[in-house]
């Protein structure tokens, strides 16, 4: 609202005395009516300032309390990282450990390795020494079963001879076992054949007997005391003989 100064007119102090009634006009109305004026521009003016500081006012708290959120949401973030951290270098400290001791494993299992190496190397080495005393052994064995054959084809009508005139035979067969045959002993059946056979990888233990021979544990017996084999074989035939032929 904007406002108007009053001006006064000019007053001449003669002129008025010489009136009958003398008198100035003050112009009071027009005085209260811009008085009132400028209290309402004075009072607006009061109002718009306080509209504007309460609005200011209101915008700096929210600005403060927008700040003050910001700052507590920094701290907040920053103790997080701070706590994110001291993890981090836990963390990093057990993988340290962790490392130095996965590191010592590999060396021992390295050590381990190079000694197995070393172990396998020798093995092999001494494998290849049982290889070359094996085939030694097997060629030394094919010579002396090459001698022996030929040996025992020279004798060998000699050995028939033998065992013709003695009546009986002794041969080896598998598994350590000794096969001890008599012949023509039974007047009855002269084609009967008596036969034992023996385990010697456990002494003299007679496997199986045909036919059976009452008086052979005795026999058995006195052969494992006296280890006298010939004997043995005579008493067997003997014993044979007197039990095929009980009517001689």
């Amino acid at each position: 609202m904007s406002t108007q100064m009053l001006r006064l007119p000019q007053v001449s102090l003669p002129t008025i005395l010489a009136t009958p009634a003398p008198s100035i006009d003050l112009r009071l109305t027009s005085y209260y009516v811009s008085t009132s004026n400028f209290l309402k521009a004075v009072s607006s003016y009061k109002h718009r300032a306080l509209t504007s500081l309460t609005a200011l006012s209101s915008k700096h708290a929210a600005e403060s309390k927008r700040l003050s959120e910001k700052a507590h949401a920094l701290e907040t973030e920053t103790n997080q990282c701070k706590v994110r951290e001291i993890e981090l270098v836990g963390a990093l400290e057990r993988e340290k450990e962790e490392r130095k001791d996965a590191e010592l494993e590999v060396a021992a299992l390295k050590r381990q390795l190079a000694a197995l190496r070393e172990k396998s190397a020798a093995i092999e080495s001494d494998i290849e020494q049982y290889k070359a005393i094996t085939d030694n052994l097997r060629r030394e064995r094919a010579s002396e079963r090459s001698t022996l054959l030929k040996h025992a084809s020279s004798i060998s009508p000699e050995v028939s001879a033998l065992e013709a005139a003695l009546g009986c035979s002794l041969e080896g067969i598998e598994n350590g076992h000794l096969l001890l045959r008599f012949f023509h002993l039974s007047r009855a059946s002269p084609e009967l054949e008596c036969s034992l056979v023996f385990d010697v990888s456990q002494g003299y233990k007679v496997v199986t007997a045909s036919p059976p021979l009452p008086t052979l544990a005795l026999l058995v017996n006195t052969l494992v005391e006296t280890n006298r084999f010939n004997e043995f074989v005579r008493d067997v035939r003997q014993a044979y003989l007197t039990h095929l032929n009980p009517n001689s």
